[in-house]
């Protein structure tokens, strides 16, 4: 898998700020370069965000690859409406879509109110499924629950993504409208973050991708509010309501379902801790999670352009003008059973020893003990996020033990019989003078 989130070699001063960050310990600096490994990353941008540098960064598709096809359809998220300052119609945001060059538009909001009603089936008709049940929508969440919780992925409610079914819709729709095939049809996703820029092109319940390209929400939006600043009277072509245009930010997914004991939960971290209380039996009385990665939801992924609290607020402003939802459709069994997906969701061990039994228990045996003989401040010198990452590195052969500062102190006071190395420390690991006061 080549994930959306990549490291600019050119900007990267090894400064460590990332690997403090990184919920997964996906990051290491060696050599004064970060290196991001691919197995353990789960694309949710949070070192796109805290990188002083600039130097991570989501590789996204531009709107030159519109070229390569004869119809292009854009695929705006919810969240793209909520960048604009004072926004009173939608339709201005979707003629500007059409005015950069594309030639017809499938709004992910009519998608996610199909998702919406095809749950409210899903919870009725899937009564052995574990409670409490878990929102696939954000793949972050799903990718941290296969790598770290696995035990959690028969919760997961295996529908895929909203992107994903206004772009079948939008696909068949268009071949129907225009009689071109399927393969002279461009379908661009217009992304709020890299999660959804690597789950389009590598999904995660579906065998194939449905859309030929994911595009970043900030590329767009200076584009569009320049077409916007031109438009007096849109036309009508927005075709989804409040409850489609509430899953822009936290919140918004689980309100449109019927269940009250239900929980939203946003922030990686904040996700991570809910998910360690259901995995110890803390939340068996809830039955729905809506977790996402960013904070407020969508609105505060890291491609977008305003202040999440900010974009929640006008997200929120919009929904009061606009009907409850739109589609007019028979949610039956058939519709559920198009929307599951294809492929099971399996364990991704983000740590594997070795091939063999054996000799990945030995390894671990030597991870536990030399991660007791490091220092446990988990300061970051090394490289590694903490302590416990360093000793796996160095068992793995990734590093030495000499790595460690206060492991390479303790061998320059040996060889030279004086505790000058002391000195060479950075002013807080430094070790206090016996006679010195507190």
């Amino acid at each position: 898998m080549n994930h959306a989130v990549t490291l600019d070699k050119e900007k990267c001063k090894g400064c460590t700020t990332c690997i403090k960050h990184c919920p997964m310990g996906a990051i290491r600096v060696r050599n004064g370069l970060a290196h991001i490994l691919d197995e353990r990353c789960i694309d949710c941008g949070v070192c796109i965000k805290v990188c002083p540098h600039k130097a991570k960064k989501a590789v996204c598709d531009s709107l030159e690859r519109l070229s390569e096809f004869e119809y292009n359809i854009a695929l705006p998220a919810p969240s793209l409406y909520g960048q604009f300052h004072n926004l009173e119609d939608i339709n201005v945001v979707l003629q500007g879509l059409l005015d950069i060059g594309f030639d017809w538009l499938y709004e992910v909001s009519k998608g996610a109110e199909i998702i919406s009603s095809v749950t409210r089936q899903y919870i009725v008709s899937e009564k052995d499924t574990p409670r409490p049940l878990i929102s696939s929508a954000c793949p972050t969440v799903v990718r941290l629950i296969s790598m770290r919780f696995p035990k959690l992925l028969p919760n997961i409610i295996t529908l895929i993504a909203p992107f994903e079914v206004a772009a079948m819709n939008a696909r068949r729709e268009a071949a129907l409208r225009t009689g071109l095939s399927a393969d002279k049809i461009g379908v661009f996703f217009i992304t709020p973050c890299p999660a959804k820029v690597t789950a389009g092109r590598y999904p995660l319940l579906m065998e194939k991708p449905v859309v030929d390209g994911v595009i970043s929400m900030a590329e767009v939006y200076k584009k569009i509010l320049l077409a916007m600043k031109k438009i007096k009277n849109p036309p009508q072509l927005s075709q989804s309501g409040a409850m489609g245009i509430g899953w822009a930010h936290s919140g918004g997914e689980s309100s449109a379902l019927p269940q009250k004991q239900s929980i939203s939960v946003d922030g990686v971290d904040n996700v991570i801790n809910i998910l360690e209380d259901l995995e110890n039996g803390v939340l068996l009385q809830v039955d729905f999670l809506e977790l996402n990665a960013c904070n407020q939801g969508c609105v505060g992924g890291c491609l977008t352009v305003e202040n999440p609290y900010i974009a929640q607020s006008n997200i929120k402003h919009l929904m009061e003008s606009l009907p409850a939802s739109s589609p007019k459709m028979e949610m039956g069994k058939e519709l559920l059973l198009e929307l599951r997906g294809e492929k099971p969701l399996q364990y991704s061990p983000t740590l594997k020893l070795d091939d063999d039994r054996a000799v990945a228990m030995k390894k671990f045996v030597r991870i536990e003990a030399l991660t007791q003989k490091l220092a446990g401040l988990d300061c970051g010198s090394c490289g590694a996020p903490s302590c416990r990452a360093l000793a796996e590195d160095i068992v793995l052969g990734h590093a030495s033990e000499d790595d460690c500062i206060f492991r390479l102190r303790e061998k320059m006071q040996k060889l030279t019989g004086s505790s000058e190395a002391n000195e060479y420390l950075p002013p807080p690991f430094r070790k206090r003078e016996e006679n010195e006061e507190n």
